[in-house]
């Protein structure tokens, strides 16, 4: 995992500043004289560029990378920040899969052990953090989700039709017969013509 250690003392202004990035042209190089024609002359906001290769955004030589340009993109620009967020501050996220603002002590903490650095220092860091985050979007994509769920229309009337055929043919096979019992009460008697008589009886009238 990772946690950088690029921060910036005006973090209240990084949602002004990414909104420039996503609405100017992308830079060739972005330096300091950049941010100074965007009207940021401190000389606090020079740790922009470190916390801008922190996040991915710029290569080693300050040239905007694909993040950069893909960030642009309004759209999808909260994705990209999660995406960029998850790489530069990994660690954090193994403590919360969601860091909120009650969480801020545990952050600070995290910080602190991490780098070795003040209380202050920690807490610049994980404001810096806070102000991204905010911009970010964490919840599960769903760009896939009903890929695998929806039917092909010929396979959905095949399927119908077998469902159908079942059917009939379950019916044809479950249709209700009668059955009947008859008991005899043979009388108590040893006279075998009267035995004979009973069942010539019943063969006419129920067999035949």
């Amino acid at each position: 995992m990772a946690l950088t250690n690029a921060y910036v003392q005006v973090y209240g202004q990084l949602p002004e500043l990414f909104t420039r990035i996503s609405e100017g042209a992308a830079p060739d190089k972005f330096t300091n004289q950049h941010l100074k024609d965007w009207g940021y002359n401190s000389s606090n906001y020079r740790a922009v560029i470190p916390l801008l290769k922190a996040l991915g955004f710029l290569s080693a030589d300050g040239s905007p990378t694909s993040r950069y340009h893909e960030y642009r993109n309004t759209a999808q620009s909260k994705r990209i920040m999660a995406d960029a967020l998850k790489e530069a501050y990994g660690d954090l996220f193994t403590i919360k899969q969601t860091p909120k603002a009650t969480d801020r002590e545990l952050i600070e903490g995290k910080f602190k052990s991490t780098h070795n650095t003040s209380p202050h220092t920690a807490k610049l860091m994980a404001s810096t953090f806070y102000a991204l985050l905010d911009l970010a979007d964490l919840s599960p994509t769903s760009d896939k989700k009903h890929d695998n769920t929806q039917i092909p229309h010929e396979e959905s009337s095949t399927k119908s039709t077998s469902i159908t055929t079942t059917d009939q043919s379950t019916r044809q096979h479950t249709r209700p017969s009668l059955h009947y019992n008859i008991q005899i009460h043979l009388p108590a008697t040893k006279d075998i013509e009267v035995f004979n008589a009973i069942f010539k009886s019943l063969k006419e009238h129920l067999i035949d």
